[in-house]
């Protein structure tokens, strides 16, 4: 990702943070939760990854290719599981986006290079692929915000898990889920 320092080492604390809360809901729930929150963590980690300021670690050329390789294989898996659950087509959405973002970095901006194929080198990606990524995910993030409001409110007035169990707390996992669409908005707008 690229763009100024500051809001790419806020991006990264954000994503990392999300992450590391989608490790903690994995102790809660049915294996569907636990599952949905494995997917979350990995998508919060790599985002935060992937955020890390290209002035503090420029990453190795190989690096882009084992988030092809890492987020592919996150891509089938959600295809795999999205089977039984909707849920998990969002996953598969996001793995492919990030998917994406790796080989757009990955190319040399801009330049088509002797004889290469111009479709893979375009700087920022191709903009119709990205259009359509933007407009997914600002309707999931709207999306997700509406359906925040009335479960904050609900908790709020009392409803919420005894103990402060974190892990299991509706409100924090569909927070997580619109902090991860908010970032990957950003990321796919700085592309």
């Amino acid at each position: 990702m690229h763009g100024p320092a500051m809001s790419s080492w806020l991006l990264m604390a954000l994503c990392g943070v999300t992450g590391a809360y989608c490790l903690l809901r994995m102790r809660n729930g049915t294996q569907e939760e636990r599952r949905t929150a494995r997917a979350e963590a990995l998508m919060g980690f790599g985002m935060a990854a992937m955020a890390v300021p290209a002035a503090v670690v420029t990453p190795p050329v190989w690096g882009w290719a084992v988030y092809v390789v890492l987020f592919g294989g996150a891509a089938l898996r959600a295809l795999w599981f999205a089977r039984h659950r909707g849920h998990h087509l969002h996953h598969l959405v996001g793995s492919l986006a990030m998917v994406y973002m790796a080989v757009t970095m990955a190319a040399p901006g801009g330049h088509t290079g002797h004889g290469g194929h111009r479709m893979a080198q375009v700087a920022g990606g191709l903009p119709l692929l990205t259009g359509i990524l933007l407009v997914y995910y600002a309707a999931y993030v709207l999306r997700s915000g509406a359906r925040l409001i009335p479960v904050a409110a609900t908790v709020g007035a009392g409803g919420g898990p005894a103990g402060g169990a974190w892990g299991a707390r509706p409100e924090l996992a569909l927070a997580c889920r619109l902090t991860m669409g908010i970032a990957m908005f950003a990321m796919l707008l700085t592309l």
